[in-house]
């Protein structure tokens, strides 16, 4: 609305400005049409005389040009003479080149159809010897048309030679031009018009766009309000000479009648104020002193917007000066509360949140501040309803060594104390001068001397509440020349203890429910790794600072002193996190015991997880879950492994170099969506390191994977280590301050069985050949001192090998492996395996009492720790433990009550 308003006051005829911008307009219309006119004129008669030159130029040239006598002499001259003419013509850019001879018949034309036929026009000058230019219509219309003699050897005239143009042709160039000089004038006249209007706009705001008699009534009403309104107002010039001062600023700085100007410094004002006026410093509500009066004084500069000079404003604000303290006062409060709520809460630590409230609260509002919380809130628990001990919990404005009692002592309150009364009945207490009140013994009856001795004054207590169930109280403390706490106090000091309360009320239920994690957490993980005899392990696991998440490893003993190595995440904190995590490594125990291979097993838990997603209510299903299993072989040092969406494992050789081999990497667990996994095998020198681990160990806000990847390949490089000083030194390299995921940490050193530990043989697929490879596997045990054992293990192979050898197919193989665990060398343990080329396994059952067979493997269960079957991609192998330690298994002397166990004669 303005612009159109604008508008409309510069156009208008009653101000002096529209004026003005009319006629200065007008003029400049004038001016350039009259220039516009002129122009297009001189640029036709230019082009007329320039068409003039060029066709008297085109024809004398065609005229004299050479052999043009002997080509009007040839029998066919149209033939000759019409190629070149018609050539010159384009070139010279006029309309025609025409040869015609003295009787007047047409040799050359640019229209073919003119060609032999009678020219009409004013040639005979030319075909008397003389060149002419005229302007006449022909044949090709209004045209200027020079025409040239062509003269024989004689010096005789043997033909004419006229080249016209017309005049539309000769004017298109200026006709082309045209739109440019239109759109040259335009941009005159648009230049002029805002030129026009820029000197007009400032005429308009110099005059305000008024008429004589407005700006009479104007300058009437501004003196009116000048010397009516109730504050002051001074104009001071360049010089600072005061040029014009209201009545109320003569009022308020008692000037004398003569003042206007007047230097500033000579109309007796305090020196200050008048340096104040004086000066080019722009102020704001700057309080100075005139007599008995306090005056609020404010000062613009009106350069550059008008001559130099500063308008000065009085208030006079002697009675605002006491309501401007209290009004301060409220400010500062609000913006504690402010920060308060900024600076309260900023963890879910419940001591932490403590102490945020008493650094709030110290200096701006107390000297000292003391929160005390209950013992319960402080592990997370509700509280009990017990109100007359509370720990304190945060000190602030006091230095250690003068503490009242020491942080984290439990205070007990005197019965009857007014102080601690007020917070167990929910209500602040105010103690505005402790010398003198009642209760003060009572409050610390030991501790009275210190109050006075640390000049404490007055005291404010406020419970700490939430969802009405009080949390602790807090205590704030004045001291020395602090002015004691009043009623007002009371109400800002409840708000800031009510805000507190309910970020220590969320710091305590996190607490509750991070316990509970931590606590859910590591009862679902390894709390001791089991005995084997493959590797050395070592582990680290630490939760993530916001809470406990789904991070698990795990080491399973597998059949043939194989070890599996598992290490797994689950996306996700708190306890969804940890009990899903406890239920993949169930699953993955339990699929172990089935020897699975490793991407078989991957490949069965991703449909346990994509199953237990689809039966999952309200999203509580397993998502975002990773796993890298591994089996390592202690007898031929073969690691496969497979993982799903996990990272894979690093591999420190002996020497100390570090490799990450490749792994195909099939999606997540719960994504795979029945697609087979892929698994990867490499054979590990023995004393070589493996390391496994989870995301959160490499990945960080800081740093990428590929960083972290660095970072960790340089922890592992070097000499050789123990496992736990491979996590030591892994730990210290990547443990970020404040790890936000859950870190896992595997580092295991490989192992293998010597020949010393192994023997093996190839068995014929003839019932004669098991009495030969018992003897030599008894012959075996002895040499390995083994001879305790050595009558069950003959039993033990003696059934294998005859079931291999009547219910499977060749080769049969049997191999004995001695083991001795890392921890605990004295529990070692013997294997036996024997392997065929069936896939068939055996069955334990009871047989039957009229059953001649069905005992053989009830046996081996009785004398072997633990039996099992494993299949190979060849077949299968049966195997069995036991310890080799005395007692561990029946002797020769047990052997009849064991067969005879098996026929009840009792029984019917």
């Amino acid at each position: 609305m303005r612009q159109p308003r604008r508008l409309r006051s510069l156009l208008s005829v009653r101000s002096l400005s529209g004026q003005v911008f009319l006629l200065q307009l007008v003029l400049v219309v004038l001016l350039v049409v009259a220039a516009l006119v002129a122009l297009v004129v001189q640029a036709r008669r230019d082009s007329m005389a320039d068409a003039r030159h060029r066709t008297l130029a085109v024809a004398q040239t065609f005229a004299h040009s050479p052999n043009i006598e002997a080509a009007l002499d040839s029998p066919d001259p149209t033939a000759v003479l019409q190629p070149h003419a018609e050539a010159a013509r384009k070139a010279a850019g006029v309309d025609a080149i025409i040869v015609y001879r003295l009787d007047g018949i047409t040799l050359t034309h640019s229209d073919p159809n003119e060609i032999g036929k009678l020219v009409i026009g004013p040639y005979a000058e030319a075909a008397a010897g003389k060149a002419f230019t005229r302007t006449f219509h022909g044949s090709l219309g209004l045209s200027v048309v020079s025409a040239v003699p062509v003269r024989g050897a004689d010096g005789s005239v043997v033909a004419v030679v006229s080249a016209p143009i017309t005049v539309e042709n000769a004017q298109h160039t200026v006709n082309q031009q045209l739109p440019v000089v239109l759109g040259s004038v335009a941009g005159a006249l648009a230049v002029a018009a805002i030129g026009s209007g820029l000197v007009s706009h400032r005429l308009r705001r110099q005059t305000h766009g008024l008429g004589p008699a407005e700006m009479a009534r104007m300058y009437e009403h501004h003196d009116a309000v000048l010397h009516a309104v109730r504050e002051g107002v001074l104009i001071i010039g360049g010089e600072g000479r005061l040029m014009l001062a209201n009545d109320e600023a003569r009022r308020l700085l008692s000037l004398p009648a003569d003042a206007e100007r007047r230097h500033i410094t000579d109309v007796g004002m305090e020196e200050d104020l008048a340096e104040l006026l004086t000066s080019d410093r722009p102020v704001t509500d700057e309080v100075y002193l005139a007599a008995d009066r306090l005056l609020a004084v404010n000062k613009r500069l009106t350069a550059p917007h008008g001559p130099v000079a500063g308008v000065v404003t009085l208030r006079d604000t002697t009675e605002l000066r006491a309501l401007s303290g209290r009004a301060e006062v409220a400010r500062e409060r609000l913006r504690l509360l402010y920060d308060a709520g900024v600076r309260i809460g900023t963890t879910l630590d419940v001591k932490r949140t403590a102490e945020e409230l008493a650094e709030v609260a110290v200096p701006r509002f107390a000297d000292v501040a003391t929160i005390e919380l209950l013992d319960p809130v402080l592990h997370g628990e509700e509280s009990s309803g017990v109100h007359t001990e509370m720990r304190l919990t945060a000190v602030a404005g006091l230095e250690e060594d003068h503490l009242l009692h020491p942080v984290g002592e439990l205070i007990r309150f005197v019965a009857g104390d007014p102080v601690s009364a007020g917070p167990a009945d929910g209500r602040a207490v105010l103690v505005r001068d402790l010398s003198t009140f009642d209760g003060r013994r009572a409050l610390h009856p030991s501790d009275a001397r210190w109050i006075l001795d640390h000049g404490i004054h007055s005291l404010l207590t406020v419970p700490l509440r939430a969802r009405g169930v009080v949390l602790g109280m807090a205590g704030f403390w004045r001291a020395d020349d602090s002015p004691p706490f009043e009623d007002e106090d009371m109400s800002f000091a409840e708000e800031l203890a009510a805000r507190a309360a309910v970020c220590i009320d969320n710091a305590r239920r996190y607490t509750r429910e991070h316990t509970m994690a931590v606590t859910l957490q590591r009862s679902l993980l390894p709390r001791r790794l089991p005995e084997q005899s493959a590797l050395e392990v070592a582990y680290r696991y630490l939760p993530a600072q916001a809470g406990v998440g789904g991070d698990w490893f795990d080491v399973i003993p597998l059949s043939g002193a194989r070890v599996a190595l598992v290490v797994g995440d689950v996306v996700g904190h708190g306890l969804h996190a940890a009990a899903t995590m406890g239920r993949l490594r169930t699953a993955v125990h339990n699929f172990s015991a089935l020897d699975m291979p490793p991407e078989e097993l991957l490949g069965r838990l991703d449909e346990l997880v994509a199953q237990n997603d689809a039966d999952g209510e309200d999203g509580q299903g397993i998502t975002g879950a990773t796993c890298l299993y591994a089996v390592y072989d202690p007898t031929t040092g073969r690691l496969d492994m497979a993982t799903a969406g996990h990272p894979g494992p690093a591999v420190v050789h002996p020497d100390g170099t570090v490799d990450f081999p490749p792994v195909p990497v099939s999606p997540p667990l719960g994504l795979g969506v029945g697609l087979p996994s892929e698994s990867a095998g490499l054979t590990v020198p023995e004393g070589s390191r493996l390391v496994l681990y989870t995301d959160g160990l490499i990945e960080d806000r800081d740093r990428d994977l590929d960083a972290g990847l660095e970072v960790l390949r340089g922890a592992l490089t070097g000499p050789d280590r123990t496992p736990e000083a491979t996590c030591a030194a892994v730990m210290e390299a990547l443990l970020p301050d404040r790890p936000r995921d859950d870190i896992a940490l595997l580092a295991a050193r490989a192992r293998r069985l010597g020949p010393t530990q192994v023997a093996e043989w190839h068995v014929p697929g003839d019932p004669a050949e098991v009495a030969p490879v018992r003897t030599a596997c008894a012959r075996q045990l002895t040499d390995w001192g083994l001879e305790q054992i050595a009558f069950s293990t003959e039993l033990i192979l003696s059934e294998l090998i005859t079931n291999a050898i009547r219910y499977g197919t060749e080769p049969i193989t049997v191999r004995l492996l001695r083991t001795e665990p890392v921890s605990v060398p004295a529990a070692s343990t013997l294997i036996c395996e024997v392997s065929d080329g069936s896939s068939t396994s055996p069955r334990l059952r009871r047989a039957k009492a009229t059953d001649e067979g069905g005992r053989g493997l009830f046996l081996v269960a009785q004398f072997a720790e633990r039996w099992g079957t494993r299949y190979t991609p060849t077949g299968k192998i049966i195997w069995t433990e036991q310890s080799t330690h005395d007692g561990a298994t029946p002797g020769a002397e047990g052997l009849g009550e064991l067969l005879l166990d098996q026929w009840d004669d009792t029984a019917r």
